[in-house]
């Protein structure tokens, strides 16, 4: 018997490429180029399954254009907002996503962009790289100390809990907003807040971890950014989308918050280009995920979702 034709979308780990070869017919990406929804379509001629990535174009139009062998989708990701899984839905293609395998790397990349943030990293990056360093002053890049300041985590998810976690030795005291308490097991002394708004208005530090969704949309605008602290640091590590750009580059430029650390943008990778500009930005190119054994472990949890859909088992990770 002949092994499931497998379309995957970018180049993917070594390790998660072989195993691909070894159990399915596998068409690659070798390019590793972004493929319009024209040629994705085209290039899912006679495929039973699509990997895919973040980023690809896999809307309702190019959903409802893909052949009648694709029965399944499984996207190298938590997220899938690229994929249009209503659409899916109804062509009875199932979707499957990575969940709970990237929680410890994006935690850690949390805490590195309110590091570099706090302590004005950039700054000093580039004044040595410039050749601008003349030695140590008493008020060089002065930055803000983490402990005893008050950690606002939007979404207390796993990758909330991972991040509360690792900020607490920081001596940083967590609080927290979701759409529902959760049990004091989960909250692991954390203090609960109704509202974003109540949650807002006493963060020293935010840190955004709640998905992308119509109701989280520009979730956090002017309005919401009124409420923090003089001299907040807002951190974005879930999705671009929950941030209003106009309203974030402005509080920046007036020094209304003190600085942001950002892994994620609206429209990426064309970020808006007025945050480049900006000392008191601390920008990383999507790197959430982005260790060896992660993005192993993000594969094979995506190759584990095929592997059961075809057995006629019950994937792990079903979103559709």
């Amino acid at each position: 018997m002949s092994s499931p034709v497998l379309l995957i979308t970018r180049r993917l780990p070594e390790a998660v490429m072989a195993r691909a070869a070894r159990d399915y017919t596998p068409r690659d990406n070798e390019a590793d180029r972004a493929w319009s929804a024209d040629e994705l379509v085209e290039r899912a001629r006679g495929c039973d399954a699509i990997l895919c990535a973040p980023g690809d174009p896999l809307g309702a139009d190019a959903i409802e254009r893909l052949p009648g062998s694709v029965r399944a989708i499984a996207t190298f990701s938590v997220g899938y907002e690229h994929v249009d899984v209503r659409a899916a839905g109804a062509r009875g293609i199932a979707v499957f996503n990575t969940p709970g395998v990237l929680t410890d790397a994006t935690a850690e990349i949390a805490l590195l962009l309110m590091l570099g943030a706090a302590r004005r990293a950039w700054e000093g990056q580039s004044m040595l790289r410039a050749g601008r360093w003349d030695g140590w002053r008493p008020t060089q890049l002065l930055g803000r100390t983490l402990a005893g300041k008050r950690l606002g985590i939007v979404g207390l998810g796993r990758i909330g809990r991972a991040v509360a976690a690792r900020a607490r030795p920081f001596g940083l005291e967590v609080h927290y907003h979701g759409r529902r308490r959760l049990p004091s097991k989960l909250e692991d002394g954390a203090s609960w807040h109704e509202t974003a708004g109540d949650l807002l208005a006493i963060s020293d530090v935010l840190s955004l971890h709640c998905p992308a969704t119509p109701e989280t949309h520009h979730l956090l605008d002017a309005t919401r950014i009124e409420r923090l602290p003089a001299d907040a640091i807002v951190i974005n590590t879930a999705r671009g989308a929950v941030v209003d750009d106009d309203a974030l580059i402005a509080a920046l430029r007036s020094r209304r918050i003190a600085a942001a650390g950002l892994d994620v943008y609206e429209g990426e990778p064309d970020l808006d280009p007025r945050y480049l500009e900006l000392d008191n930005a601390y920008l990383l190119p999507h790197l959430g995920s982005a260790t060896i054994e992660t993005r192993n472990a993000m594969g094979f949890l995506a190759l584990d979702n095929l592997d059961a859909f075809f057995a006629g088992a019950e994937p792990p990770a079903r979103v559709v």
